[in-house]
């Protein structure tokens, strides 16, 4: 007997010599009702399957950890509501409609916005082709007659004549509704069950600003209505953590239509940043990493020895300087740091040197792109170059991984390793690119397990193969974090060189890395991870002291005096208010500790003690309460 083991784990076992049909009929009898349906090396009722590259049979289901099955149920809700949009909407054009991390979209050019009624309708609609249950077929054409077919279809048409001479051009049709489309699908519109439309926005076609602005659908489709239910309560959640929300009502950061996409960092913001700042320096400092600080601005000519000129020019600030030179402001930290090494003549004994600098850096975002801290024009990259021999390329990147662990230990993280290879636009030496990835796969085997991490193909940086660390926050959502990238290419672009033990000059290997990606990006990330609620080691105010009435004004005085002393971040608020009222706004702004002060506590000399977790605590002596907030922050930050 043979086993074959699903994507949702499960096992069938066959005997040897069935053929694939009956292993695939064996198959749908046995998949839960989720599994989604389709075809790539043919077509089985109720499951999608392909051949891989082993001659293994894959079976594709709407599993978490499938995305190919998810990608083709969503890819297909997306046709079902592009249907939907041409029965209410006759004369719409269509662009594309992809399915994306979480369910899928779709561009129109139709002659005005999307209404929340129009949406209505349109999601109603879906519902009847789906129950409709319509058969969903493939057909392919040459170019002359699919652009005939897509005579109405602009957009359709400039898509297909950039393709290829010779290549397939495809299409999917399901009763009076054709699109071209690569696939693959499910059978038919009724294997999809429960669809919800999310929201609706502007979208320029091809993320062009010149281009015109074509209306975006958002949605999404699952198998089963638990599902659809439990998703949009996660979304609900989220719309509370939303950090730009949280940003502005905890008085962190705020942006200005003057600045798009730079944030204007608010005292508690800025000592929340500066907090996260020197834990990380201190990390990076024990364990033998050096700071330092470049230009802001560089001659182009940098630029290009990098290779940035070549492949990011779009993306960078590039002005005219008095001199009538061209320079560009830098948009990452690598070519100063290569400079810095520059500097000296450097020896094997030197290696592994480890610059790391948190400069703040700038990219010309397009507007639409901009996204709160998440995607900004100006941030500041929690960088290092760290230069080694390539005998120290595995233990370096264990010693950085090492890192990673520790750091986002802290903040109660966990995060998985995602292999990213050479994209279509590398730079360099096929033969350094392999080597290069071949030095990754050997660490990750280690790290992971041989065939335990995922492979993102193509999505490597120009210069070289990366780790990428994707980590999962509170409410499940991943997100892509640091990188490690192992580069042989700048080294050589720059002719750096250090003497090696035979007094021979010799290249060194460069490991760009970033664990937290940037400052601004993680502390949005955190924001809506913590739903503002910081740790205490992290919060910009840990304790803020209520005196009753104005009789306690210069005990509470005293108080904050003596919190200062010993490094705890303390606010006064001696307002003319009701103590409940300023209880109310201490919790809204999410404050660790509370603490009430009022004649008996004078007299005593103790502290009425609330905190954000547990409530009332009762009183305590001063003493006891410094000692007690300050154990807190050692056990967490060590």
């Amino acid at each position: 007997m043979l086993k074959i083991k699903l994507k949702d784990n499960s096992i069938i076992e066959v005997e040897k010599g069935t053929t694939i049909f009956e292993v695939a009929k064996k198959i749908s009898e046995g998949l839960a009702r989720n599994a989604t349906c389709g075809e790539i090396n043919g077509e089985i009722k109720d499951l999608r399957y392909e051949i891989n590259s082993d001659c293994e049979l894959v079976i594709h289901t709407f599993a978490k950890e499938d995305l190919e099955g998810k990608k083709a149920y969503w890819h297909t809700t997306s046709h079902i509501m592009a249907q939907a949009v041409k029965r209410l909407f006759p004369d719409v054009k269509f662009a594309i409609g992809p399915s994306i991390n979480e369910g899928f979209y779709y561009d129109f050019d139709v002659e005005k916005p999307f209404t929340d009624e129009d949406k209505s309708k349109i999601e109603e609609e879906m519902k009847k082709i789906i129950k409709e249950d319509i058969k969903i077929e493939k057909f392919s054409l040459p170019k002359k007659e699919a652009l005939e077919l897509m005579k109405d279809q602009p957009y359709k048409q400039e898509l297909i004549n950039e393709l290829p001479e010779g290549e397939e051009i495809s299409f999917y049709k399901q009763g009076d509704f054709t699109d071209l489309c690569a696939g693959p699908h499910l059978l038919s519109t009724g294997k999809v069950k429960k669809v919800k439309i999310l929201s609706s926005s502007g979208a320029y076609w091809r993320g062009d600003e010149k281009n015109k602005m074509l209306q975006r659908i958002y949605a999404i489709s699952f198998p089963k209505a638990s599902e659809l239910e439990e998703y949009l309560n996660l979304l609900e959640e989220a719309k509370k953590r939303d950090h730009r929300k949280l940003g502005k009502e905890l008085d962190l950061f705020f942006f200005d239509e003057t600045a798009p996409g730079m944030a204007y960092w608010l005292p508690k913001g800025f000592k929340l940043m500066n907090i996260l700042i020197e834990f990380w320096r201190k990390e990076h400092e024990k364990r033998g990493y050096q700071e330092f600080s470049g230009p802001q601005l560089n001659s182009s000519e940098l630029w290009k020895i990098s290779g940035h000129w070549d492949h990011y020019k779009e993306d960078m600030f590039v002005l005219t300087d008095s001199d009538g030179r061209e320079q560009a402001l830098k948009p990452m930290n690598c070519p100063n740091a290569i400079k810095i090494f520059q500097s000296k003549m450097r020896s094997y004994k030197d290696l592994p040197l480890r610059f790391n600098d948190i400069d703040v850096i700038h990219r010309n975002e397009k507007s639409g792109q901009l996204n709160g801290l998440f995607r900004v024009r100006m941030f500041r990259q929690d960088d290092s170059h760290n230069f080694i021999t390539e005998e120290q390329i595995g233990s370096e990147i264990k010693d950085i991984i090492g890192i990673a662990k520790y750091l986002y230990g802290i903040f109660g993280l966990d995060f998985e390793l995602t292999l990213s290879t050479r994209p279509a636009d590398y730079m360099g030496d096929i033969k350094l690119w392999n080597k290069a990835e071949e030095n990754l796969r050997e660490v990750l085997d280690e790290l992971c397990g041989k065939d335990q991490y995922r492979i993102n193909e193509g999505d490597g940086a120009f210069y070289g193969p990366k780790i990428d660390i994707k980590m999962k926050d509170c409410l499940g959502r991943e997100w892509q974090m640091g990188t490690v990238q192992v580069d042989f290419q700048l080294p050589l672009r720059f002719n750096m060189s250090y003497i090696d033990k035979d007094g021979e000059k010799k290249t060194p290997i460069l490991i760009h890395r970033a664990l937290f990606g940037s400052f601004e990006r993680f502390i949005g990330i955190m924001t809506e991870h913590f739903a503002g609620a910081f740790p205490t080691w992290l919060s910009p105010v840990q304790v803020k002291i209520l005196p009753i009435t104005d009789n306690e004004h210069e005990y509470a005085k005293r108080l904050k005096e003596e919190f200062e002393k010993n490094g705890i971040r303390v606010e006064l608020d001696d307002r003319n208010e009701k103590t409940g009222y300023k209880i109310r706004e201490a919790q809204l702004e999410k404050i660790p500790y509370m603490l009430v002060v009022g004649p008996k506590e004078v007299e005593g000399n103790l502290v009425a003690v609330r905190s954000r977790k547990n409530g009332d605590e009762g009183t305590m002596q001063i003493s006891n309460f410094i000692e007690k907030i300050k154990k807190e922050i050692e056990e967490k930050v060590r």
